[in-house]
């Protein structure tokens, strides 16, 4: 297959960015998008060019670290799907693709497709944890949880931080990550004590991160990898309405 891409640049934080376009044509439908992208970055290399920088790590679907804009959808067409998974037979010999970084005031990029995402650790460290020991694991058994409870936890638990329904929103909005922070711990007995207060602080520092508010348009939930539904949106809304009410 031959591919052609069109790919941000931009050298730093502080420089401006560009679009460079770069010919492809040694690519195998078996390869996934970012082997596609060690195959261009080879070549630039071997020709004394700066190679295309992009997050990576597992390359399973299952970090969150990888991630970029395909032809303008998070991740690329493929629905529930990372980039990383995405694979080069979805597209078809002659394609043009144009590959961006995650735009967001909250990510700034700091080289080509490689955003700074550190802004989700600091709100998952105003309040997405745990406090009080709970000491070593027990049986499942022991701690009854409904059933249906457990599953929706699991569900919100399955966010993988990839940024994606950020760089997708209109808004820019870190609800639906944030959202299923708050609910996977809320769901279950042991987040409760600490329901409230989490969920006060993760939403003021989100806000302080500069995210926008969510309006409720649904492009997170429809290019999330890992199919987070937007009713932890609401159970966020929920617990954060409820706990600035019982401070009052």
């Amino acid at each position: 297959m031959r591919i052609t891409l069109h790919i941000r640049r931009q050298p730093n934080a502080g420089a401006a960015g560009r679009m460079a376009k770069y010919e492809v044509p040694n690519v195998n439908q078996e390869m996934s998008f970012l082997e596609m992208l060690d195959v261009l970055n080879e070549d630039l290399i071997a020709r004394g060019e700066d190679p295309v920088a992009f997050d990576h790590d597992c390359r399973e679907g299952i970090c969150g670290m990888c991630g970029a804009m395909v032809n303008g959808v998070a991740h690329g067409p493929l629905a529930a799907t990372t980039l990383c998974q995405l694979h080069m037979r979805h597209f078809k010999d002659g394609d043009t693709l144009y590959v961006e970084p995650w735009r967001a005031k909250a990510f700034p990029v700091i080289k080509d497709l490689v955003v700074d995402r550190t802004a989700f650790d600091r709100i998952i460290a105003a309040g997405g944890f745990i406090s009080a020991s709970t000491g070593s694991a027990q049986d499942g058994n022991t701690i009854l949880i409904p059933k249906r409870d457990a599953d929706r936890a699991m569900d919100a638990a399955a966010c993988i931080g990839c940024g994606a329904c950020v760089a997708m929103c209109p808004n820019a909005s870190a609800a639906l990550f944030t959202g299923a922070k708050i609910s996977h711990l809320g769901l279950l007995p042991q987040g409760q004590p600490e329901r409230a207060t989490r969920a006060v602080a993760m939403v003021a520092q989100a806000t302080a991160e500069g995210f926008g508010s969510c309006t409720n348009i649904g492009e997170c939930e429809a290019v999330c990898p890992k199919e987070i539904k937007l009713e932890v949106i609401a159970r966020m809304n929920r617990d954060f309405i409820r706990a600035a009410w019982s401070d009052r």
